[in-house]
């Protein structure tokens, strides 16, 4: 009864967990009848290049006057941006497009825009590259609606198109035609308390319908003639002011109008707290497959717990039963003639096990009753080296502290995302929270850099904490910095400013180096070495020749596992970031049981790969079990070499760098961070199953 209570307790935990929640926001935003809506226009991007440009900087678009005010934004005016958004390339202004709730406009005119031959070229190359624009109106992104494949359901895709391509006959040149006219539609309910019954109302729903309208046929104002009825699309093609014919001529420009239109539309059966579900109605959709990933990866993780388990209870403690039981007695060691074993003393073996129990022996009241205990063999062969220190232990301990960090750092996002704290209402909220996770976490990753270093022997501890602290975030900056090269040289907006940079060093050496000091100085000197149950011998054991399976394969094999373990659920990540654009991932309970899933199974590899490692006779595991608990970053950097090829549109050779080296120090990262998991795994291993049965031993004799 109480496993059946217990199971079900656990399921519902898991099923609570995989219902991912958002808080959209801290605040509700209310607006009464004849109050203004400020419209915020940020940048334009596409599926075909990495590159992103702020809108109001395009060759196209009328610049902002300023002559809208409202409330504390004045139209031009750019918004105070957070680290999240300036890195995720966000350059928000406020728009001319005067939006007051509960006025319908059928047309309104903006202003008129002229475009040069050059203008005109760039123009057609973004639309050429499928660019979309994003406007947001009380923070959430103008949409294009779609509905569902049995039309049960409408939901929304964030961005519009600012522009289409058309080929005529077979053979043409395409035509270009630049939406010059939106329909904005505000869809808005009742506010919830007391603002309802003041008759105020909250926004929740923004939809975008870009149209294409030629430039003569207007009114006096500026206006089309007949809106609901255009004879012809705006075509990107320089014409003479005066005639309207095409023009030629190397001055030749064109004359852009752009209008809008405007209607507010009551939306009763979605609540403010939920109007982000229609951008997720898509992934909704998906749940079935987010629930089959979570099977997959537990029935390959149970498999392997399998393995793990019958390695620790029939073959490592029938050892540790024998030497307790067989090996020891009373306190002193069994006699070796009742059992019939040579003397370790004439044992001809150099620098082995038994010739050392033999020395440890000499004066333990022995004749011809010399004692020794059962024969050795496979891992317990290499006890007395298997806490060797590692050969670049200066470095291990650095890569570890740093792994420590991102542990630190990707907990805590996803607790803040499966609590709904960071969701996609909060602009730039991961990649803010996440810098500043890591920057506090340099506390553990100087403790745990600094213990390990310590352990290793190393005394230069003043040097280790400034390589902790320098070598994976100098890493990452020094790699960005030359990427932000290329991208200014495109006059991207996702070029990272000169004053964000300069702020990025500071946080990195006045707060994350000090902070990796104290705990570097916490964890070497108030703490100090891990202590180990067996010491090391002066002379190493010469090591058995080892099978090429051991030398050459067995990380990358063993890479393979976790990566099967979260195969399914990084679909839905890279289309995220790579095919959608959107960066909406918000099913972060389902990422969170996997990732659960993920470091159950990289501490089980690393722990069966070590076990087959010492069981070769072979004591150098440190690094082996770091590379083999991130050796799964090797393939899922090949599953992003195949996205890229078979899904992704990415062209030119800008974007395609910065996507393979973006996707590069992502799996770094990821390898650093699963590496830090696989190596303390199997180092807790490694001390417990020794302490267990040589610990005893050596004690006795000591």
């Amino acid at each position: 009864m109480h496993a059946d209570v217990r199971r079900n307790v656990i399921f519902c935990s898991l099923l609570a967990l995989s219902q991912a929640f958002y808080i959209p926001g801290f605040s509700i935003k209310s607006y009464r009848d004849g109050e203004t809506i400020p419209l915020f226009v940020n940048k334009v991007y596409s599926d075909y290049s990495e590159l992103q440009y702020a809108y109001t900087e395009l060759p196209f678009v009328c610049a902002p006057t300023g002559r809208i005010q409202t409330g504390r934004f004045t139209s031009g005016a750019s918004l105070s941006l957070n680290l999240g958004e300036v890195l995720r390339g966000d350059r928000i202004t406020v728009s001319d497009y005067e939006l007051i709730m509960g006025t319908d406009e059928e047309a309104r005119y903006l202003c008129s825009h002229t475009v040069n031959r050059d203008g005109l070229k760039r123009t057609k190359e973004l639309i050429r590259d499928g660019y979309v624009a994003e406007w947001i109106v009380d923070n959430l992104p103008g949409a294009t609606s779609f509905k569902t494949t049995d039309k049960s359901r409408k939901y929304y895709a964030a961005g519009f198109k600012i522009g289409e391509e058309i080929y005529g006959s077979p053979g043409s040149e395409a035509q270009y035609f630049l939406n010059n006219h939106v329909t904005l539609v505000i869809r808005y309910h009742r506010a919830p308390g007391k603002d309802g019954d003041q008759g105020k109302k909250v926004i929740v729903g923004f939809e975008v319908f870009p149209k294409s309208i030629e430039a003569g046929n207007r009114t006096e104002q500026g206006l089309p003639a007949d809106i609901q009825n255009v004879e012809s699309g705006l075509e990107l093609i320089p014409r003479s002011n005066a005639t309207g014919e095409i023009d030629d001529t190397d001055g030749a420009t064109l004359t852009i109008p752009y209008t809008y239109s405007v209607y507010f539309r009551e939306e009763d059966k979605l609540e403010w707290q939920n109007r982000w579900d229609m951008y997720f109605v898509a992934q909704d959709d998906s749940s079935n497959i987010h629930w089959l990933a979570i099977v997959n990866s537990l029935v390959i993780a149970g498999l392997l717990t399998a393995v793990v388990a019958v390695i620790v209870t029939r073959t490592i403690r029938g050892d540790i039963k024998v030497y307790k039981e067989g090996g020891l007695e009373e306190g002193k060691p069994k006699s070796k003639r009742a059992r019939g074993i040579k003397s370790p003393r004439k044992s001809t073996e150099k620098n082995g096990l038994l010739e050392q129990i033999a020395d440890i022996e000499g004066e333990a009241d022995m004749s011809s009753d010399e004692e020794s205990i059962e024969d050795i063999t496979g891992w317990k062969l290499v006890h007395g080296d298997v806490f060797r220190p590692p050969p670049y232990g200066g470095l291990l301990a650095p890569l570890v502290g740093s792994g420590t960090q991102l542990v630190f750092m990707a907990t805590g996002l996803l607790i803040l995302s499966s609590l709904g704290v960071l969701n996609p209402s909060f602009r730039g909220g991961y990649v803010s929270v996440g810098t500043g996770l890591f920057v506090v976490a340099g506390l553990f990753s100087g403790y745990f850099s600094s213990r390990v270093y310590k352990t290793f022997g190393g005394q230069l501890w003043q040097k280790n904490v400034l390589v902790t602290a320098t070598l994976i975030p100098g890493l990452l900056f020094t790699t960005v910095f030359i990427l932000n090269l290329f991208v200014w040289a495109q006059a991207s907006s996702t070029a990272i400013p000169f004053g964000t940079l300069v702020g990025l060093v500071a946080l990195w050496l006045l707060i994350q180096l000090p902070l990796v000091y104290i705990g570097g100085w916490y964890g070497y000197i108030r703490v100090g070495a891990w202590s180990h149950p067996i010491k090391a011998n002066a002379i190493p054991r010469q090591i058995p020749s080892q099978s090429w399976y051991t030398k050459s394969f067995q990380a990358v094999l063993a890479g393979f596992i976790p990566f099967a373990v979260i195969f399914i659920e990084l679909m839905f990540v890279f289309k995220s970031l790579w095919l959608d654009k959107s960066g909406y991932y918000y099913v972060f309970g389902f990422l969170a049981v996997v990732s659960v899933i993920l470091v159950v199974t990289v501490t089980e590899v690393t722990i069966v790969a070590t076990y087959v490692q010492l069981c070769s006779e072979n004591y150098h595991w440190w690094w082996q079990s770091f590379i083999v608990g991130g050796s799964s970053s090797i393939w899922i950097f090949g599953y992003l070499v195949w996205y890229y090829f078979t899904k992704l549109h990415i062209t030119g050779f800008v974007s395609s760098l910065l996507f393979f080296c973006y996707g590069f120090l992502a799996c770094v990262v990821y390898g650093l961070l699963t590496g830090t998991i696989g190596f303390l795994s199997a180092y807790a291993f490694v001390r417990r199953i020794y302490g267990y049965v040589f610990c005893p031993f050596h004690m006795l004799y000591l």
